[in-house]
């Protein structure tokens, strides 16, 4: 076997440039298949720590049904919910009166606005919320100064809590606590400012997010209606409990279909389902390149046997076995696919690092192992035709061969 790896090895290294461009199509091949595999496992981790920082023990109430009559998360089935909200304040208040099961019930309203200090203006993303949104979001945490108190929401005062980006690009090195805003029509005092959370894929970045009292929102936008309602559980195994108990609540007072009550797992298992047959998908459609890399090994591997006709003949007339000369040359393949696998797996890692910065992507272990195993078998099933060929040629007319 070591003689057979020298043999092999020499070989393609005595024709470096045909051996590279052989190997070409397997290193495209792998490393569109292992970036695209890691772009969707990506994905997947990033919302899986997204709905994570809601905690497994919430509870979501939606206006409407949000997933739609096919039962998979619905774009239009949740805008058309939440423009015919009829969810109000009251509802939050009767949750929460569900003692047995409720530990915190907290409204949720969201509006896109344009936010200004002097002759800086950004467009952000802004949220109302009473003052325990911070138990019920994780990410939401202050950095400078502090989150506003239920005193201030219930007397509708005007005051803010900016993002971290929201606050670098509005006031830069100036401490904007204490300072005033422009939101819309109104002028805030801005009271904190959160930690840097990062951006979320296809959506704006939690660091361009702002907050105010719910009831401050209400009073400026004129409205009473509310986009949802989240609900901590006092433990995740009375889940199916607070869900019924929050379903016979609100029927009260609302029809079946106007309201949607679902923990997060129901949007995760939807999202990743999506997500799994993205990723297939997209590998798919990558591994045809493998293929192509395939072909390519098989037709070099031909002119090599061709190439080497007489010195397959003079190897058997010294007593090499037909085995011996088919396991040369599929060596000789899967030494160039694994090598075209592995150059094909460090520039898709290399690509996934750089990639990082500006989009969630992940390389796994089992994407390496898909890597080396399905370049390996493409340089054996595609080498095994030649290798075959090689074997079967006589040692006379090998030898006679010109």
């Amino acid at each position: 076997m070591k003689n057979v790896l020298k043999i092999a090895l020499k070989a393609i290294w005595t024709n470096k440039s045909r051996s590279f461009l052989t190997m070409l199509g397997v290193i495209i091949g792998v490393g569109s298949v292992v970036m695209l595999t890691s772009i969707g496992t990506g994905l997947q981790a990033y919302i899986e720590d997204q709905f994570d920082q809601l905690g497994a023990n919430t509870v979501l109430v939606f206006p409407g049904d949000p997933f739609g009559e096919g039962g998979g998360f619905n774009r239009e089935s949740q805008v058309s919910a939440i423009a015919n909200s009829k969810l109000e304040m009251e509802d939050v208040g009767d949750i929460r009166r569900i003692r047995e099961y409720v530990k915190i019930a907290v409204p949720f309203v969201t509006n896109n606005e344009k936010i200004s200090y002097r002759s800086e203006e950004k467009s952000i993303t802004l949220i109302g919320s009473t003052h325990e949104y911070p138990d019920v979001q994780t990410n939401t945490t202050t950095e400078k100064g502090r989150f506003f108190s239920k005193t201030e929401n219930e007397s509708k005062e005007k005051v803010i809590v900016l993002g971290y980006d929201v606050a670098e690009e509005l006031f830069g090195n100036i401490d904007p606590i204490g300072k005033t805003v422009r939101l819309g029509s109104q002028n805030f005092k801005v009271i904190g400012v959160q930690k840097k959370v990062g951006g979320s894929f296809g959506g704006p970045s939690f660091d361009t997010y702002i907050f105010i009292p719910i009831e401050t929102y209400f009073k400026q936008y004129d409205t009473r209606t509310i986009v949802e309602i989240i609900v901590k559980t006092k433990s995740t195994e009375n889940i199916p409990e607070s869900i019924k108990a929050i379903e016979t609540q609100m029927l009260k007072k609302y029809k079946e279909d106007e309201f949607s009550v679902f923990d997060q797992s129901q949007i995760l298992d939807t999202i990743n389902q999506i997500l799994g047959v993205l990723t297939l998908g997209l590998g798919g459609i990558a591994s045809i390149s493998l293929v192509v890399g395939g072909i390519g090994i098989m037709n070099i591997m031909l002119v090599s046997v061709t190439e080497r006709t007489r010195e397959i003949g003079l190897r058997k007339a010294l007593g090499a076995t037909p085995n011996t000369i088919l396991l040369q040359f599929l060596v000789e393949a899967a030494i160039l696919s694994v090598l075209g696998g592995s150059i094909g797996l460090v520039i898709a890692y290399l690509g996934t690092l750089a990639m990082q910065a500006f989009f969630p992507a992940k390389v796994t272990m089992d994407a390496v192992i898909l890597a080396f195993g399905v370049s390996t078998a493409v340089g054996l099933i595609f080498g095994a035709a030649p290798a075959r060929r090689a074997s079967k040629l006589s040692p006379i007319e090998a030898l006679r061969y010109e």
